[in-house]
C-alpha cells in the first residue's frame, strides 16, 4: 500500500466486517514532533487476546476466503520503515483502535493519497455507519461526519454526481489549506 488512504480503506473495511456502527479516522501531522499519526477506532466486535496477538502477522487472518492478512502487517511495516511505530488495542465486544506513526519528513512516509475518495466511497457503501474523519495540523483542523452530511442532504441521494463532487471538493479544499503531506 503506497498511501495512507489505502491503509485507511483497508482498516475501515476490517471495521465494517467487525460490525462497527462508528468508525473514527484521525490523521495528525505534528511538525514540531516531526510525526504523522494515523488512528482508526471502531466500536465493532473487537478481538480476543489470542487474535490480537496475531493480528499484525501477515500469515494470519480470521477470514475463511484466504490464508494471509496483509493489511495490518503492511501498515506496521510502513510505519516502522519510516522511523515510526504501530500499535493495536482491542477488546472483545468493545472495538478496536489501530495507531501508526510515521516520521513526517522521512522519505518512506506514505503520502496522504485520495482520502476524499476513501471517505466518500466508504460513506456510499455503508450509509448506516457513522464515519468521522478528522485531520489535525499546526495550521488547523478539519472534521467531517457522515451524520452531518446525511442530515444536510435529507432525502437527496448521496449517489448523485453533484453531491459526490461537492463532498469530494469540500474535503480536498479543506485539506489543501492545512496539510503538509501530499
Amino acid at each position: 500500500m503506497k498511501t495512507l488512504s489505502e491503509h485507511i480503506l483497508d482498516i475501515v473495511q476490517n471495521s465494517i466486517k467487525a460490525n462497527a456502527k462508528l468508525i473514527e479516522i484521525i490523521v495528525t501531522e505534528d511538525e514540531k514532533k516531526n510525526l504523522c499519526t494515523l488512528e482508526i477506532k471502531d466500536d465493532g466486535s473487537g478481538m480476543d487476546e489470542k487474535t490480537l496477538m496475531l493480528a499484525a502477522n501477515p500469515f494470519f487472518t480470521s477470514r475463511d476466503t484466504r490464508k494471509v492478512g496483509l493489511g495490518l502487517s503492511l501498515l506496521k511495516q510502513n510505519a516502522e520503515n519510516a522511523n515510526g511505530y504501530f500499535d493495536i488495542q482491542s477488546k472483545k465486544n468493545k472495538g478496536t483502535a489501530v495507531k501508526a506513526a510515521f516520521q513526517l519528513t522521512h522519505f518512506d512516509t506514505p503520502p496522504l493519497g485520495d482520502v476524499w475518495n476513501t471517505f466518500y466511497l466508504t460513506l456510499l457503501g455503508n450509509e448506516k455507519i457513522e464515519i468521522v474523519y478528522r485531520h489535525k495540523t499546526c495550521k488547523g483542523e478539519f472534521l467531517i461526519r457522515s451524520a452531518e452530511i446525511k442530515e444536510m442532504l435529507g432525502n437527496v441521494p448521496i449517489r448523485q454526481k453533484e453531491i459526490r463532487e461537492a463532498i469530494i471538493e469540500m474535503i480536498k479544499n479543506n485539506l489543501k489549506d492545512i496539510t503538509t503531506i501530499n
